[in-house]
Parts: C-alpha cells; structure tokens; sequence
C-alpha cells in the first residue's frame, strides 16, 4: 500500500485577520488523514497565539507574498520534508474535511500532476469570475486542465518547486503565480482546476491591494521578458496595455499601472529562460495562449 503523501501549509498574515486565521487553522486541525505541519508566518509583524500543532514564524520584514511563501517552503523542507505544499489565504477556510484526501488521491493517481488550483467560493457559495482560472471563465463547477492557478487556495508537488526553482521573490505581489506556472507547465507538469477543492473566502476586489496597479503594470513587463519568446514579448504587452485601457480603472489606479509598466521596461527582472515554443503550443491547446 503507496504511504500517504505528507503535506506541508504555509499561511501569510499581516497580522490584521486574527479570528479569522483562527478559524482557518482550525479548519485545517479539523481535516480527515493524516495529521499535516502547517507554518504561519508573520510578515513583519508579531503572531497571536496559535495551536500547538501550529509552527509560528515571525518574519523580520515584509518579504512580500512570493518572499514569504519561500520562507514558508523552506522552512517546511528543512524541518518535515513534505510531499505537497498548500498554500492558503489567512482570511480563507476550508468547508469540507475532506479536501487534504481529495489532494492525496490527485497527486498520487497523477503522476505528471504539478499544481491543484481550488475552487473558491464566498461566504453564499458563489465564485467570481477572476476567480476561475480560465479564459471566460464558464462553470465554476467543472474542473480540468489549466495554465494557471490561484494564489490564495492551491497545492503544489515539492518535487515541481525543486524542478523549476522557488517563487519570484522580486514580484513582491501580483502574476508570482503566472510565472511559477508557466515554468511547470515548460517543465513538462500539468496543472488542474479542481472544482471539488474548495476554500470559503470573503468577496473582495483584487484592488484591495494598495501595491495593485503598479505591481500589476510592472510585474506584467517583468513576466513577459523572464518566460517569453522574444517574438511574443510585444504582442503580450500590446493586449494588455490595450485591456487594462477598456476597463473602468480610476485615473489614479491607471497612472500607478502605466508608472509600474514603464518601471518594468526600465529594470529588468533577471533571468531571463523564454518558455519552449512547444509549450506556447501547449497553452494554446489548454485554451489559453500566452498573449492574453
């Protein structure tokens, strides 16, 4: 009998939702299997008091959402050597006890299986739209194969953050996701939308970020020059720049992308390893090429 796959959690807090990471950690304690190591760190800022069975870190500084979940990560490595890594929002909760089970069966079944993206759904059991990592989105309920996942409610294999590296520390916020993404995917990793993995979260815009815009401008420009083809790197930029004009941003919001974006083309965000035009092809059999 193939041994459970153990798991390792990393949560990220700024210390301003401590009922509700509370309530998080006890969703976790409360899963079926196995008992998993999940690490809290303070990006920072000091911890409340948590569960015993709950590893308290206090981060010195802010090191941003990919920093931090390296920080996590490593620690995890060093300490519990996990199979999977779960990353969840602090303000997130797991509804069902069965999830952890589900994602054991998933990646054990599934060799070639990278990257679980959950389903997240608010406080009436409804998904947003942005919340679906797919071009036009459709049913939320239907899962398969991606070319992304979302940040705040996704497992990835260990063995795929050894294969392509860690989280891309400089993003500090925004498309660190899309970046790790597309080095599995051009690592040969496959990465499925699971609509049975579900995390509860509160409805909230992505603006609530203050760092939204320009990270946004900005790390758009770094993503495309670190894992494009040089033919692809305008055609990426062109549609973005030219969607982000449609939609009804405030004027400010727009100045912070456009003074992000020129920052990006300004700085460079080494290295630079263009994805395989095989996995442009890939992507763009997936349903979602990457130019949009």
């Amino acid at each position: 009998m193939t041994p459970a796959l153990n798991i390792g959690v990393v949560i990220l807090t700024m210390g301003d939702r401590p009922r509700e990471l509370q309530d998080l950690l006890a969703s976790i304690n409360a899963q079926n299997g196995q008992p998993v190591s999940t690490v809290v760190l303070g990006q920072g800022t000091p911890l409340p008091s948590l569960p015993p069975q709950t590893v308290a870190l206090e981060l010195p500084t802010n090191l941003g959402i990919p920093g931090g979940r390296n920080a996590g990560v490593q620690w995890l490595r060093e300490h519990t050597n996990p199979d999977l890594i779960v990353v969840l929002d602090d303000d997130g909760l797991l509804p069902h006890t069965d999830t952890f089970e589900l994602l054991r069966h998933a990646f054990t079944t599934k060799p070639r299986l990278g990257i679980v993206s959950f389903r997240i759904v608010d406080d009436n059991g409804q998904t947003q739209r942005r919340h679906v990592p797919r071009l036009g989105a459709g049913d939320p309920h239907r899962s398969g194969p991606v070319t992304t996942y979302l940040g705040g409610a996704h497992a990835i294999r260990m063995t795929v953050i050894d294969d392509v590296g860690p989280f891309p520390t400089p993003f500090f916020y925004a498309h660190e996701e899309t970046d790790f993404a597309w080095r599995a995917l051009d690592a040969g990793w496959d990465i499925d939308y699971r609509a049975d993995a579900v995390l509860r979260h509160p409805r909230t815009p992505a603006t609530r970020h203050a760092a939204f815009y320009r990270n946004t401008g900005r790390n758009r420009v770094w993503l495309a020059r670190r894992r494009l083809p040089a033919a692809l790197i305008p055609v990426y930029l062109t549609t973005w720049a030219a969607y982000t004009l449609t939609q009804r941003h405030p004027l400010w919001g727009l100045r912070a992308w456009w003074a992000g974006f020129f920052e990006g083309l300004r700085h460079p965000c080494p290295p630079r390893h263009p994805i395989r035009w095989r996995t442009v092809w890939r992507m763009t059999r997936l349903g979602r090429p990457p130019i949009i």
